[in-house]
């Protein structure tokens, strides 16, 4: 399936992406932060797609303008998820290379996957966390209608091997549909990969 924005093509996750992947995962400000460890070479991104990436409901974000892979953005439902959610929540995560910071571009994939989860999944509420100081996720879930949930103080991180702070928000569909009363959204342009 592949999913359209203005700026990006979400598809699912090549093997053939993986130097783009590695391009920005080697980079430390992105990995740690988010909960996985730095990428060491381009093998280590190509493990990465065929173990991680190349679940459903996970996306390579690839720039319309030159069709580059700059990040990663994934909508995991029901138990699949890290949270272990019921079959009718989902949980977003997501990470976009540095040198993309602060254009709007995951806030603008992560309302589509909203309206994809509500829309086309028919979910009830779906989840976001990020770490003590993540403070560009923390932004990215503001400005998509997010609102804090709890926080998990003093969780085992085992992919990181370290203890850490969760900050939880969520966005029931109620909400999504208020918010998207107020902010009018184009739908969602799917189609079917081969």
């Amino acid at each position: 399936m592949i999913i359209e924005t203005e700026h990006l093509i979400l598809r699912p996750w090549k093997v053939s992406d993986a130097e783009d992947l590695y391009e920005f995962a080697k980079d430390p400000r992105i990995g740690p932060i988010t909960g996985w460890p730095v990428h060491k070479n381009v093998e280590n991104s190509r493990e990465i797609i065929n173990s991680v990436l190349s679940k459903k409901g996970t996306f390579a974000v690839v720039l319309k303008s030159d069709n580059k892979v700059v990040g990663s953005v994934g909508i995991i439902s029901g138990n699949s998820s890290n949270m272990k959610l019921p079959d009718n929540e989902a949980e977003i995560g997501y990470w976009i290379g540095v040198p993309y910071w602060g254009q709007g571009l995951i806030p603008e994939a992560v309302k589509k996957l909203l309206s994809y989860g509500f829309e086309n999944l028919k979910l009830q509420k779906i989840w976001c966390g990020y770490f003590d100081g993540n403070t560009k996720s923390k932004r990215v879930q503001e400005k998509c209608g997010f609102i804090y949930h709890h926080t998990n103080e003093n969780k085992l991180w085992p992919i990181m091997n370290d203890i850490r702070t969760e900050h939880i928000s969520c966005i029931a569909r109620e909400q999504w549909v208020n918010i998207s009363i107020h902010t009018p959204h184009a739908g969602c342009k799917t189609t079917l990969s081969n």
